[in-house]
């Protein structure tokens, strides 16, 4: 039976409050405040894309925001062509204006619903998508992304993901949500973290590590790694 997805989030409604949130999303030595670990795994999941792709030359970054992510991998591979994803303009604006004097390769931008996109087969070196796909809402949505990132990308390219996770078993959800409200309350007490999980609730439908991991194998990934987890944030990738 499917999921009932109706009281969710609408894709504008989503935009909307991005739109209104960029600076907040311009930090690079902190990334996105209420992510677990996010300097971290923004570390790892670029230096992975370092160790995999030394000589890349094409990126693709997926709900790119306010350009974090592809500016800390143009400090570790130089000159890389950058295409930016986003649904919000003014974080896409945001992104361009910070990466392109970063760069000697060309910046691209696409506003666009992720699942729209018209990717070239075998182009890029490396994907990215950070605190993006928790968006995406039934099982068709997650295995139309995993399957065009995989076309997507050149023999040997990557594909590197971080994001809120959610769990198999309920008790061990409960567990991860008390964590998070936990780590939310040492953030801005108990009405920011209610704030939060107002948006989350509303706003997101993540999947488990266990039922990424399976997609990505299952889309043709054979060479798939975990480089992080911690409470209901995980940072994990996959090679071509």
């Amino acid at each position: 039976m499917k999921t009932d997805y109706s009281t969710k989030a609408t894709n504008q409604q989503i935009r909307e409050r991005f739109d209104n949130d960029t600076e907040r999303f311009s930090n690079l030595e902190t990334g996105q405040q209420t992510t677990i670990d996010a300097p971290l795994t923004m570390e790892l999941c670029t230096e992975a894309a370092k160790y995999t792709n030394p000589h890349a030359t094409e990126l693709l970054d997926i709900g790119c925001g306010a350009g974090n992510y592809t500016l800390k991998m143009l400090s570790k591979v130089s000159g890389l062509n950058c295409v930016l994803n986003d649904l919000s303009m003014p974080m896409l604006q945001k992104a361009k204006e910070r990466v392109t004097p970063q760069t000697k390769g060309t910046v691209t931008l696409i506003q666009d619903d992720m699942r729209n996109l018209d990717l070239p087969d075998n182009h890029f070196d490396i994907i990215l998508a950070a605190a993006t796909l928790h968006h995406l809402r039934d099982d068709d949505d997650w295995e139309l992304m995993f399957n065009k990132i995989y076309k997507a990308l050149k023999p040997g390219g990557s594909f590197w993901v971080s994001d809120l996770i959610s769990h198999d078993s309920e008790w061990i959800i409960k567990l991860f949500e008390d964590k998070y409200s936990s780590y939310l309350d040492t953030l801005g007490g108990s009405e920011y973290r209610q704030k939060v999980l107002d948006y989350v609730s509303y706003e997101d439908t993540p999947r488990s590590l266990n039922y990424q991991l399976s997609l990505l194998a299952k889309v043709g990934f054979s060479t798939i790694d975990v480089l992080h987890k911690n409470s209901c944030f995980a940072a994990f990738g996959a090679i071509k």
